[in-house]
């Protein structure tokens, strides 16, 4: 069972149920792949909404580690998301949200009103 408390989300990939939550250390993992020096850096990038293929893998990779299945950035590359390439960028926008964005809570009970990270791109 999920819990969206600490940032968790589900995501479909090769047809099987994933849990991806980005932890500490996966942030920390992160800032270190990306050269960030700090948290702060770390969402200031994320926000900007400017993420590679790369840089999807590697967020994708960590977030599934973090939530306990072992798995390399290369086993990432070569498994397919549903609905294709904008399957990977829900993913990772959904996770995004739910680590920087209050886990998909807003004060009035719906959807999140965090900045989507990718919003205005195709």
């Amino acid at each position: 069972m999920l819990n969206k408390h600490r940032g968790e989300i589900e995501a479909t990939l090769d047809g099987r149920s994933y849990r991806l939550v980005l932890t500490l250390g996966a942030l920390a993992e992160l800032e270190s792949a990306f050269g960030d020096d700090d948290m702060l850096a770390l969402a200031a990038r994320f926000e900007k909404g400017r993420l590679s293929a790369r840089d999807c893998t590697k967020i994708i990779a960590a977030g599934l580690r973090w939530a306990g299945c072992a798995i390399s950035e290369d086993d990432v590359n070569a498994m397919q998301a549903e609905d294709g390439a904008a399957g990977y960028v829900d993913i990772v926008a959904r996770l995004l949200s739910a680590t920087f964005g209050g886990a998909g809570k807003s004060s009035e009970g719906g959807e999140s009103t965090a900045p989507d990270p990718f919003a205005g791109r195709a």
